[in-house]
Parts: structure tokens; sequence; C-alpha cells
């Protein structure tokens, strides 16, 4: 029998390349405005394209996928995410136009993590593996601890040899994804439905449940992005404190949090049922969201940038399980429609957060931003479990 350690571990890594691609470049936002000019407001269309980039990939995978394989497809993501670490180095200083080097070089790379987004969970589900929504939960928090030990490397990196040697920084993190590439090439892969066993696009479509559970992936992305994008340049901007705590205060606190309940999910897994976890989540980052936003005290919204940390941590790993528990034989087509929905709310949180705070205040982007988890507790309500699905 084969043994799936390998497997699972470089998916493992895998969601730490991803946290180092998105995740990197926000570390940055206050450097680039001032040593390229680069505004608020191209910062916030950096992050649409990302992903915008990655919705799309999101979208064509579904037809691409099966017919190249999950390994060729998973080596070339990470190709393409090492590149483009690569090339955020280069080009900003090549091309007479900054901004569109930083741009080049965002689309490079947010292709690969499109890929990654789209392949790794249908490749854990597929794995012989039992409790399969406390392993992707699991699986999940790897995501948060690679953001974690990015914005602490990344942190300590700038503070020993300044922040304007970050091209340097961006060299280094593009050998996670280039020896993860090695590791997939020989790893065992299995595929989550048979050949001909998956129901078709058009069928996932006229299922009822198939909405309900895309509506919950994209504002649970919302709902996680919508801060993490912005909690450097909050902390920094927002809240007057310096570069180096404005890392670990923002993203770095919020990170922690968000992993820390991806791993404790898995150890009350068997005594709480998923739909009520998921709820009292939901229930957490409303509270957070308004506490973020409405706190006079700047400790207290930093307090409510990490509650939201907290309350999103089991979400979108979550409705990943509940969507491929209660949606049998999905196959690679769901999965690529949940990572879809998942990056349409990556898009929109932050943008609207970011438009808004450009306009105004971020404490005002953050108050709107309350939509999404307020839309998540009541789509999640009138979700029905169907009982024989163990979910």
């Amino acid at each position: 029998m084969k043994s799936f350690g390998s497997t699972v571990f470089a998916c493992y890594v895998g969601y730490v390349v991803q946290a180092i691609v998105i995740n990197f470049l926000p570390l940055l936002y206050v450097r680039l405005s001032g040593e390229f000019g680069i505004t608020t407001d191209k910062v916030t269309v950096l992050i649409t394209v990302t992903f915008a980039l990655q919705l799309t990939i999101d979208a064509l995978a579904a037809g691409f996928v099966d017919k190249i394989g999950y390994r060729r497809c998973m080596i070339a993501a990470h190709v393409f995410a090492g590149c483009g670490l690569v090339l955020l180095g280069v080009l900003p200083y090549l091309m007479k136009n900054a901004y569109a080097g930083v741009f080049l070089s965002m689309l490079v790379y947010s292709t690969g993590s499109g890929l990654i987004e789209v392949l790794i969970s249908p490749i854990v589900e597929a794995c012989p593996t039992k409790n399969k929504s406390a392993h992707m939960s699991l699986l999940h928090s790897f995501y948060c601890w690679g953001l974690v030990v990015t914005v602490l490397l990344s942190t300590l990196f700038f503070a020993v040899f300044g922040i304007d040697k970050w091209r340097y920084m961006a060299f280094f993190w593009s050998i996670v994804p280039f020896v993860n590439a090695v590791l997939f090439s020989f790893c065992p892969i299995n595929t989550v439905s048979e050949e001909g066993n998956t129901v078709p696009l058009n069928k996932l479509f006229s299922n009822k449940r198939v909405w309900a559970i895309l509506v919950l992936m994209a504002c649970a992305g919302a709902a996680e992005v919508g801060v993490a994008q912005w909690a450097s340049d909050f902390a920094e901007r927002g809240l007057g404190v310096s570069k180096t705590y404005g890392d670990l205060l923002g993203p770095c606190l919020f990170a922690v949090c968000m992993g820390a309940a991806r791993v404790l999910y898995p150890l009350f897994s068997g005594r709480i049922e998923l739909k009520k976890a998921l709820m009292l989540s939901g229930a957490l980052c409303v509270l957070s969201y308004l506490l973020l936003a409405l706190s006079p005290r700047p400790w207290l919204s930093l307090v409510g940038s990490a509650l939201v940390g907290l309350s999103v941590g089991i979400l979108w790993p979550g409705f990943v399980s509940l969507g491929a528990a209660q949606i049998k034989e999905g196959g690679t087509s769901l999965f690529a429609l949940m990572a879809l929905a998942g990056d349409l709310g990556c898009i929109t949180g932050p943008a609207l957060v970011g438009f808004i705070g450009g306009a105004a205040s971020f404490k005002t982007g953050f108050l709107f931003g309350a939509i999404f988890p307020v839309i998540l507790v009541i789509t999640l309500a009138a979700f029905k479990i169907k009982r024989n699905d163990n979910a």
C-alpha cells in the first residue's frame, strides 16, 4: 500500500507557498509607495487583479486539470510561483514603469497561486484518511503558519539589512516553491473521483445546495482577506505604529489566531458538529469586525483584528469539507468552483475595504466589510445538512 505521508507534507508546504506569494507583497505597500510612488488606489488594483487572475484559473481548471493531470499542474503551479517571486525582485528595477514590473511579476506568481488553491484540497481529500474535516482544517492551518513565517522572517530581514534590500528577500522566498515542485514530482497522488463518475457542471449549477456553498465560500474569502490584506497597512498608518510593529501586530497576530483555530478544531471536531462550529465562527466574525471598526482605542482595534483571524480560521476549510461531504461526486469541478467562489470573495473583500479606506478611513472600510460575515451567517442558518453524509 502506498504511503501518502510525503503527499500530505508536500500539500502542507504548498499552502506555505501560497501564503508567501499572497502575503509578501502586502508587507511592502508603504515601501513601494515611497520608493516608486505607488498609491493606495494602485495597490488596491494589484490586490484585485491578483485574486481576479486566481479566479480565472479556478474557472478554467475544471476543464483542464483532469486532462493534464494533478501532478503536472501542481509542478507547474510551483514553478510559476517561484518565477514570479524572482521577477518581483528584478522587473521593477529593469522597467521604466516600476508599477508595471510589480504588476507583471504578480501576474506570474498569482497564476501559480490559483492552481495551488484549486489542487491542494482535492489532493488531500483523495488521500486515504478518516475525519476529512479535521484533516482539511489542519491542512489549511499551514497557510497561516506560512503567513506567520513570511512576516517574521521578512520583518527580521528588514530590521537587520534594511527595507531597501527587500528584493533579496523575494529571491530567498522563491526557493520554497522550486523545492516543493521537486517533491510533487515523486509523491503519490490520487484523484477525488473516478473517471466518468463526476457530475457535469450544468448539473452542479442546477443544484441549489451548490449555490449555497459557493455563497458561503465567497463570504469566507471576503471576511478573511478583507482584513488580512490590509492589516499591516492599517496598523502602520491607521494606528501610527512602526513598520516592524505594524507587521507583527497586524498580519502576524491575525495569522497566529487563524492558524490556532485551524489546529484546535480537529481536537474538538468529534464533539461539535461542523455546521454549529461554522455558525459560532461566523457570529464571532461579525462581532470582531464591529470591534475592529468601531473601537475608539487602537489596542481594541488590534484585538478586533486578531479576533477576526480566530473567527475565520475554520470557515474556508470547513466549507470545503461541507461541500465535499454534502455534494457527492462533484469531483475536481466542485473543488474548482469552491476555489473560484472563495477567490471571488478574496477580490471583493479587500477591494471594498481598500477603496473605502482610501476615500474615507480603514475603520469605515472594515465597517462596510462586516456585511460579508453577516451574509455568511444568514446563508449558513438556512443550509440544511443531509445527516447521512458525515459532514
